[in-house]
């Protein structure tokens, strides 16, 4: 099974979820989302696996999502997504994505569901 997570080494919860995945022996292909962003593409494919909308994986605390008028109700999925892309501080970390479904690692427990 592949496993993926997207990853920033800053964040302690990102730190914790590598850590419990390599402690259950799984080697993630690890992905450092702020220099490596996914695609519209892969991030619209990891919102299908987690079942969220864009906003339910954004960071509203973090200065873009104001900056960008991200609240506004009338953006629409595409632009939402294409502004995660462009300003990846505003996805939620860490994301783990196996063939079978994606977990948020808030708590880091919660990836195990998956893997």
């Amino acid at each position: 099974m592949t496993v993926t997570i997207l990853h920033n080494p800053r964040c302690s919860k990102s730190r914790q979820t590598l850590a419990l995945l390599l402690e259950k022996g799984i080697e993630p292909e690890i992905v450092e989302y702020l220099k490596t962003p996914p695609t519209a593409e892969e991030l619209g494919a990891i919102l299908d696996k987690l079942g969220r909308e864009p906003r339910e994986l954004m960071r509203k605390q973090e200065a873009p999502y104001r900056e960008l008028g991200l609240d506004e109700p009338s953006l629409t999925r595409d632009e939402l997504i294409a502004a995660m892309v462009a300003n990846p501080i505003l996805i939620e970390r860490p994301v783990v994505v196996t063939e079978g479904g994606a977990r948020v690692g808030r708590p880091p427990e919660a990836v195990l569901e998956i893997v």
